[in-house]
């Protein structure tokens, strides 16, 4: 029998390793998507490529690269840059990541889509929950069912273990979200 799919957005390798073990538990197959236009500087963007592809190639998972376009990420934060960590900044950057995984599902015959940011002990999972639900509805509404699942990824130390996997692995581990905003 063929394993259900799901597209995840992915952050980083290291986040990413946790929720592959967590969806691949529940006989779900992810689909890594890389979209993370926010990681400034571009050789930071280039470490934490070069980290997933590694992550993929390891442990057998397919890698959908999307384009890197921070000048298209900083139009769509404009006027937050000031916002403090966790607020409608991220809000925004979480929507501008998170509608990038949404199109290519649709594009590409994906029923449902999460990502690897709930992970993190420092994203409210909640937030996110709020932006791929209104991004799922909206494509539902135009005629693209597209359900967006509530993984909390961070849930039965799923961060501890990502970290204890990374190292593992030998994987790249950033010390910041990637936005020249964050703390």
């Amino acid at each position: 029998m063929e394993s259900k799919k799901i597209l995840l957005h992915a952050c980083c390798g290291p986040c990413a390793t946790h929720c592959i073990e967590v969806l691949r538990n529940e006989g779900i197959e992810p689909v890594l998507f890389f979209s993370n236009s926010n990681i400034m500087p571009k050789e930071e963007y280039d470490k934490r490529l070069e980290a997933i592809r590694m992550l993929a190639e390891r442990v057998g998972v397919e890698l959908v690269e999307d384009k890197y376009d921070n000048e298209a990420w900083r139009a769509s934060i404009a006027s937050y840059e000031n916002e403090p960590e966790g607020g409608k900044r991220c809000t925004m950057c979480f929507t501008y990541n998170l509608s990038r995984a949404a199109r290519y599902a649709i594009k590409n015959g994906f029923t449902s889509f999460t990502t690897t940011l709930t992970v993190s002990p420092h994203k409210n999972s909640e937030q996110i929950f709020g932006v791929g639900d209104m991004l799922a509805e909206v494509a539902s509404e135009q005629g693209s069912p597209l359900v967006f699942e509530h993984y909390n990824f961070k849930k039965q130390n799923g961060f501890f273990n990502s970290v204890k996997l990374a190292k593992e692995y030998g994987l790249y581990r950033q010390n910041y979200c990637g936005c020249c905003y964050s703390n």
